[in-house]
Order: structure tokens, then sequence, then C-alpha cells
């Protein structure tokens, strides 16, 4: 099975560089698109990730990410599950990031050392992130390389690996923690890449490099 994975990297690393290069530009992105990527992350918790996006963008191109209220949102995430959750967690996190009316989530990691006491923060202070959550946005922002996403796709594989034995029934914070170090170990031994090998382990699943 490891051949076939060394095999599907090599048809698709450009892409996946490409990819995480794209993410590394987020760097220089405005204020806006850094926080239209925490709602994306923000919707994507058992919904799929092409519908999250379609509805942040529209969201974007309305005005309302910026302005609305939750009533206001709410309609555009008719095809996100939990829309009336996470319609309130866009608005609660647009308030937390703002000030004088100017969002400021750039600045406000700068404050962290690293990645890890990052999503540690966004753990425990933004309504509706979790560890996925949160190293899902840090990753898309171009913030971390070295935290595991780990979705039903990305487990699956695990388990198809041998990285680990089954699919856990709940991830709490520990069990988050410890599957990500597997999934370190994963890639230093085979040679692949801690960032890369999650497109394609998604890829894998879903034959789709997306974010």
């Amino acid at each position: 099975m490891i051949d076939e994975l060394y095999k599907l990297y090599e048809e698709k690393k450009h892409e996946i560089k490409s990819r995480i290069k794209e993410f590394e530009e987020m760097n220089n992105a405005s204020e806006k698109k850094i926080f239209a990527e925490l709602a994306f992350c923000l919707c994507t918790p058992q919904s799929k990730a092409r519908e999250c996006d379609k509805a942040i963008k529209q969201l974007e191109a309305s005005g309302l990410l910026f302005s609305g209220d939750q009533r206001q949102i709410l309609p555009f995430l008719s095809k996100v599950r939990f829309p009336e959750n996470k319609s309130n967690f866009i608005v609660k996190a647009r308030e937390q990031f703002s000030k004088n009316n100017e969002i400021i989530i750039k600045d406000f990691l700068k404050q962290f050392k690293n990645s890890f006491d990052a999503r540690e923060w966004l753990v425990k202070n933004v309504k509706g992130l979790g560890y996925k959550e949160a190293s899902h946005f840090l990753r898309n922002i171009g913030f971390a390389r070295d935290l595991a996403i780990l979705d039903r796709h990305i487990l699956r594989c695990l388990v198809d690996f041998n990285v680990i034995e089954e699919i856990p029934k709940s991830l709490t914070p520990r069990k988050y923690l410890e599957i990500e170090k597997k999934m370190k170990d994963f890639s230093k031994k085979i040679g692949i890449d801690f960032a890369e090998l999650d497109l394609l382990l998604f890829y894998r699943q879903t034959g789709d490099i997306f974010k």
C-alpha cells in the first residue's frame, strides 16, 4: 500500500506543493481574507468543504460576512449543517477579532511563539473551533505546516496504513494530539513532508486537492 501512496504522491506532488504555496501566500492577504478563512473553517464540521467555501464566498461578495448579523448570514448557510449555530459562531468570532470596527486577526496571531500555542488559544477561546478546525484555519492562512487536520478522510487513511488501529469514537484533545504525533512519525518514516502528506491523504480519499 505504501507503494500506491508513493505513486500517488509522484502524480500529484506539484499540485500539492502549489496548493501549500498558496496557503503560505495568505501571509500577505488582507485581514478580511483571513477572517473569511476563519469563517470557512467554522462552517466545515460535518459539512462539505466546497459547499462551505461557496457559502463564504457569497457572504464575502454581499458584504454581510463583515457586517451582517446572525439573521442575515443564516440564509447563506442553507447547504451547511447546523447553520444556526455556525452563523452565530461567525458573528461572535467577528466581534472577538474586531477593534474599532476593523478586523485584526493577523496582528493578534503574531503574539504566539508557535502554531501549537496559537491553536491552544483558538480552541479554548473561539466558540465553534475544535482542534481540527483550528489546525485547518492556521494551515490555510500559512501560519502552520506542523498541525494535523484530522477529519474523517485522514483518519480512514491512517487506519489503512496501520498508523492507528481504528477511527476513535470521539477525538478528545489527548487523543487528537496522540494521533497527530503518530501521523508525524509516519510522515518521517515514509519521507513525505507532513503538510504535503495531509493533502495527499485527503486527495486519496476524495479525489480533490482543495483546502
